[in-house]
């Protein structure tokens, strides 16, 4: 629903768009590439979808011109010659693979799986390489052609739009990364990490010392995204870089976001801002747990509620009515359903039962304006500034100044605001401890850069929080989800309904000792329900 606000709200909203090609779309590529044939309309065009001699002729012709080193003839018999064209040369002339051999399997329908092999050759190095994918087979739109349905993942399974195959001296030395215990962290083991490792290396190959070596590699020529490397022919030397992750909090952040589609997790030490641990369990291989931009749902009562105490509005032994509806400048919002009005109720009761109306019925007190919550999240807890330096590619929050509907959407963690797991993780270990610490993974100290600061809590704002946040966790909506984990902890939740999506989306920060950890997942539920036990995992391990 964009940056607006709809009534009925839950605790926030989480705009996911999503694109793909595959069968439904191969008509609109063939329209526009003339189906990417060049051999003329056949004299009969036929319709509906590839008979089995079909499918087994066009990818046989498919694979003998891959085979042969002959891009523009394979390109031929795809669906977009264009853009096959250029994958299949850069496929030759740029990643220097050669004696390609395909092995085709059994078609299940119109899709058939293969084998390929080959070798990258490359200054004086080589190497051989086997991966395996599958195509489809569709018909083309205008000539009635069996054509295959052209996707980058033809050429290697881990190619996406706009991404190609190089071989070359690595753009930077590799390195080996190290866990806060001197454990060497790898791919293999921590996959989540991946995209971390990879981006690390870029930034930081040189500054650890190591030499570069030769590697193919997949380039991602669209956003910011670091080569991810396939095969290395000529090893370089591996720098030593030290990272803040915790191995034993890793691992529970890698098992615990595989419980759920979608979802992202990161956990913080409060008392220093390291981050021990970051984890998405993804396809798209997109660190979300960093660079998520999404409304984080009533995650954001913890600024909220530090925004009325800081200004004398009220505290947490203080009243906050939690009325069925609220009304803002026309825009009516309610609770989750089933809650229960408490007109008597304190401002720690409507934070520990999540009340909506509670909050959207203050923000209207004076001093409060609609610059307020932006001042909080900025100068209190850091957000939104745009100078987080934690070693790799970040988003640092967004609460802008808005009037009208979308400052009371905002209180609730909706309307405009956006939040990352790693800002909300912040959050939390900012209103335990009355500090604002920005995360990091690698210390400032290798590359001499200036961490963000910001004021931090008054000490009775960061009590009330962290007391209030206690409730939560043993009185409120968090109970479930950290249910068994001994020790101080505390918790917030939130949910996020989505336009158009059966299911909500699900968000929980939360603490234990010098630990804090916030996820989110598109799973669905309430907040508790799934971002919460992925957060307990992470908090059980004690970091």
């Amino acid at each position: 629903m964009g940056k607006g606000v709809k009534a009925a709200v839950i605790g926030g909203v989480f705009a996911v768009m999503v694109g793909g090609a595959g069968y439904g779309a191969y008509n609109i590529v063939s329209a526009l590439s003339g189906d990417g044939g060049t051999s003329g309309v056949a004299a009969e065009k036929k319709s509906g979808p590839p008979g089995e001699d079909e499918v087994k002729e066009t990818t046989a012709k498919f694979f003998a011109a891959w085979e042969e080193g002959a891009p523009g003839k394979a390109a031929s018999y795809t669906n977009n010659d264009a853009a096959a064209d250029a994958l299949l040369s850069a496929f030759a002339d740029d990643a220097h693979i050669t004696d390609v051999k395909i092995t085709p399997g059994a078609a299940n329908g119109t899709t058939v799986p293969y084998t390929v092999k080959a070798k990258v050759a490359y200054g004086g190095k080589s190497e051989p390489i086997g991966y395996k994918s599958e195509l489809t087979v569709v018909r083309g739109l205008t000539t009635g052609r069996a054509l295959v349905d052209w996707q980058p993942s033809v050429v290697h399974p881990g190619l996406k739009k706009d991404d190609t195959l190089v071989t070359e001296q690595s753009a930077s030395p590799p390195i080996e990364a190290v866990g806060r215990d001197g454990s060497v962290l790898t791919k293999e083991k921590y996959p989540s990490l991946g995209p971390v490792l990879d981006a690390l290396r870029e930034k930081y190959g040189e500054e650890a010392g190591g030499t570069p070596g030769i590697e193919l590699v997949i380039r991602h020529t669209a956003g910011n995204a670091p080569d991810t490397p396939l095969l290395t022919l000529a090893e370089g030397k591996a720098g030593k870089l030290e990272t803040t992750i915790s191995p034993s909090a890793q691992t529970a952040a890698e098992k615990a976001v595989k419980r759920f589609a979608q979802s992202s997790v990161v956990a913080v030490q409060p008392s220093t801002g390291e981050v021990l641990a970051v984890a998405n369990n993804r396809t798209d291989g997109f660190n979300a747990a960093f660079e998520g931009q999404a409304a984080p749902g009533s995650t954001m009562k913890i600024i909220t509620a530090a925004m009325l105490i800081d200004n004398g509005v009220t505290s947490m032994n203080d009243p906050a009515p939690c009325p069925d509806t609220a009304v803002w400048q026309s825009q009516t919002f309610k609770n989750l359903t089933g809650m229960k009005p408490n007109e008597n109720a304190t401002l720690a009761n409507s934070f520990m039962r999540s009340c909506n109306t509670a909050f959207i019925k203050l923000i209207d007190e004076k001093p409060l304006t609609d610059t307020s919550l932006t001042q909080e999240a900025e100068e209190r807890f850091g957000l939104g500034q745009d100078n987080w330096k934690t070693g790799v590619v970040s988003f640092d929050g967004s609460v802008p100044a808005v009037g009208g509907p979308d400052r009371a959407a905002g209180a609730i963690g909706q309307g405009q605001v956006q939040m990352s797991p790693l800002n909300m993780a912040s959050v939390t270990a900012t209103a335990i401890t009355g500090a604002f610490r920005q995360p990091y993974l690698v210390s400032p100290e290798l590359d001499d850069r200036q961490l963000a600061r910001a004021e931090g809590l008054k000490a009775g704002t960061a009590a009330q929080l962290k007391q209030m946040m206690r409730l939560t966790a043993t009185q409120g909506t968090a109970v479930e989800a950290m249910r068994g984990l001994g020790g101080d902890v505390g918790a917030k939740t939130g949910s996020a309904e989505v336009d158009g999506n059966a299911k909500s989306n699900s968000w929980f920060t939360g603490f234990r000792g010098d630990i804090a950890a916030a996820a989110m997942t598109e799973e669905g539920g309430h907040g508790g329900d799934a971002a919460g036990p992925i957060v307990a995992a992470v908090l059980r391990t004690g970091g």
